[in-house]
């Protein structure tokens, strides 16, 4: 009705008080203050307003979300589950939040599912979630154990004190230590390769226990750390197909060489297992990948730059007789060097405008770096903050607002017979005889009824 565009209502948060119309709220009638039924039993007839006792720097951009028809923003100094919480209790709905995660960058969580045998579901929540239970937590651990116990052991494998002199697979440079020479040792007798078995029999078993509980084989194998886990294993598997070739004499040395090389360095690849269960690691992840923009223009940046230094050192030298700048490519290495500060000094200018020209590629490189850096720096400041927000989500009860308010006490009774009293006296100095019609909420704070009151603000105000 016409009367209704101007009704106004009172929400009192924790006692600061908010003013909206009515018209306002219904935009949304499937939310806490849209639908009249859902905000009347917070409604207090002795001061005619809502009253809700919540977090009140929230209330802003939750009227906001009314007022604008549909926008929400967080306000800066509300944490993230504060404000979350805020938006279940007014019931915003399931599409407005969904939203709001969406423009704060949360990755969306996808339903897990899960094997429809109880046994299998057992197992897959032993091996694949160690949040669920005490068993799934020490599984977990011995998992880490392993894989730090691997990749100590790819280390170690590598120092002129423990190399075997048999294993080709390392290069020879390392071969070179001023050590006497060891005997060479079996496979049976290497305690690395006894230790590098018995880790790959765990990973082995593990991701052979996942595939077999798990409730969907290709979702399985579309997994990323799923791939990881497989080729974790690939290379011990391969390392030992060819050792027993070459024993044979089947295999050629030059080609079993470079793989048991290529198949050596994808092992350190493990160490990405522990992403699984480090949460540093998955915010790390996240903040590349919100980071993507930004990389490529740091690197798009530095190719540009690394094009025009790279040329420009070139001729710059060109006249010099003991130029280390024989072509632009070869000047590629130094501009990488120069503009990312870490100038190793193999390269370097030697005329004054080869000086000239490495002392702008140095300047132009730290004010590169330095614009995209700080927006992937404030990435992993908002990820991180996040995780660590959401930590203690649930962890808290909040106190429910009271749908009811007590009846008035005799002294406050008397206080409002006298200022109706009042009320209806200094009417009949300016009215006459007319009738005053005042409810029953007005007599606290003075506000008048809405509607159409003889009174002459027909709107519902406060008298301050």
């Amino acid at each position: 009705s016409e009367g209704d565009c101007c009704e106004r209502v009172v929400i009192n948060v924790s006692g600061l008080r908010f003013e909206t119309q009515v018209k306002t709220l219904r935009q949304f009638p499937n939310t806490l203050l849209g639908d009249p039924l859902r905000r009347l039993q917070y409604y207090d007839p002795l001061r005619n307003e809502y009253f809700f006792d919540r977090n009140r720097p929230s209330f802003d951009s939750i009227l906001y979300y009314y007022q604008s028809g549909g926008r929400l923003r967080r306000p800066i100094n509300v944490p993230l589950d504060v404000f979350l919480e805020e938006l279940k209790f007014y019931q915003l709905g399931e599409e407005a939040l969904t939203k709001f995660r969406d423009d704060e960058g949360f990755i969306k969580e996808e339903e897990q599912p899960m094997p429809e045998r109880e046994f299998l579901k057992q197992v897959w929540l032993l091996f694949e979630h160690p949040e669920s239970s005490q068993a799934a937590r020490i599984i977990a651990i011995i998992s880490v154990m392993v894989i730090l116990i691997s990749i100590v052991i790819f280390c170690l494998e590598t120092l002129p004190e423990f190399r075997d002199e048999s294993d080709m697979s390392l290069p020879l440079a390392a071969a070179s230590w001023p050590f006497p020479e060891l005997p060479t040792k079996t496979h049976s007798e290497d305690p690395f390769f006894i230790v590098e078995t018995i880790c790959i029999c765990w990973f082995s078993f593990e991701l052979l226990v996942r595939f077999i509980a798990c409730p969907s084989k290709p979702a399985f194998f579309k997994n990323i750390m799923n791939m990881i886990d497989f080729i974790a294993i690939i290379p011990y598997f391969v390392a030992l197909g060819t050792e027993f070739a070459r024993q044979r004499g089947v295999s050629q040395p030059a080609m079993s060489l470079a793989i048991l090389r290529v198949i050596r360095l994808v092992r350190v690849f493990r160490i990405f297992k522990l992403s699984r269960h480090s949460k540093g690691l998955q915010i790390l992840g996240q903040t590349l990948k919100a980071s993507m923009r930004e990389l490529g223009l740091l690197i798009f940046f530095l190719f540009i730059g690394v094009i025009l230094f790279s040329s420009a050192v070139y001729f710059a030298e060109a006249d010099h007789e003991k130029s280390n700048f024989s072509s632009i490519p070869a000047a590629f290495w130094w501009a990488v060097v120069t503009m990312t500060t870490v100038g190793y000094g193999d390269m370097y200018p030697e005329t004054m405008g080869g000086k000239i020209v490495g002392s702008l590629c140095a300047i132009a490189g730290v004010l590169t770096i330095s614009l995209p850096v700080p927006v992937i720096v404030s990435n992993f400041s908002y990820f991180y903050h996040r995780e660590t927000d959401c930590e203690d989500q649930g962890q808290y009860i909040h106190i429910t607002t009271c749908p009811y308010t007590p009846p008035p006490s005799p002294e406050l009774a008397a206080i409002q017979r006298k200022i109706h009293v009042h009320e209806k006296a200094l009417h009949r100095e300016k009215h006459g005889d007319k009738e005053l019609i005042v409810p029953s909420s007005e007599f606290l704070d003075g506000m008048v009824p809405t509607g159409n009151s003889e009174v002459p603000n027909k709107r519902l105000v406060t008298q301050v």
